[in-house]
């Protein structure tokens, strides 16, 4: 009987599991399939400082030939830039310095291990889902799944926000580092309602939001910045 109990938790988990590696497979399939090097002579030299202050030899980016704008850290450790953002900074709309910001702040989500980890976390919050969802709905038919979904899109949202701070400090000091600074980190931050097409926070409540509000993003990277100058200083 205790085997039966836990089957369907034990079902969640394997249907958890092939979901990430499905999905894994499926995202670098299309990322093959839409994506090509992306070479800028003036982005050229800002990634050399960067990859200087890393120690490596060199950063390579892909564009990935889709329109919304946007930035993404491949589970394989691959970064891009959508052609959205690209054809952005064409027409003068973004600095080839903020484009840079938007490189580093990728870099962080490879370099702290986020890009890989989502995958398994959606993995596991997919099984939380279902195994929640069997449980509640013996309680609540009818509204046991929605409560179950609610619940993983609370966590996810609060996990994703927490990787976007991460990565934000991790951009900060790398530019700084590599003497580009946080200014276009911050004056991209102040662009990117006008960029997506609506505001920060959007019909979404804040406490769903996979990002961070932009106007907080900024607040902590320059209460970072008061911690290093008090260091320096």
């Amino acid at each position: 009987m205790s085997m039966i109990r836990f089957l369907p938790l034990l079902i969640a988990l394997i249907v958890g599991y092939a979901t990430w590696r499905l999905s894994a497979w499926q995202t670098a399939k299309t990322l093959d399939r839409q994506s090509e090097p992306l070479r800028d002579p003036t982005l050229a030299p800002l990634l050399e400082r960067m990859a200087q202050a890393l120690g490596v030899k060199r950063i390579a980016v892909n564009m990935y030939r889709i329109a919304p704008v946007n930035g993404l850290a491949a589970p394989d450790g691959r970064i891009f830039l959508t052609q959205g953002f690209v054809d952005r900074y064409r027409a003068g709309e973004v600095t080839a310095e903020e484009l840079a910001s938007v490189i580093a702040h990728e870099l962080g989500h490879v370099a702290l291990g986020h890009a890989r980890r989502r995958m398994i976390d959606f993995s596991g919050q997919n099984a939380m889902r279902m195994a929640l969802g069997m449980v509640l709905s013996r309680i609540l038919p009818g509204g046991g799944m929605w409560l179950a979904n609610m619940a993983t899109r609370l966590l996810a949202a609060t996990l994703s926000r927490k990787d976007e701070y991460e990565a934000d400090a991790y951009a900060s000091a790398l530019l700084t580092k590599a003497g580009i600074g946080t200014a276009p980190q911050k004056s991209l931050f102040r662009k990117l309602e006008a960029l997506t097409g609506g505001p920060g926070g959007g019909p979404v409540p804040a406490w769903l939001m996979s990002h961070p509000h932009t106007r907080d993003r900024i607040r902590a990277i320059e209460a970072m910045e008061d911690r290093w100058a008090k260091v320096t200083g």
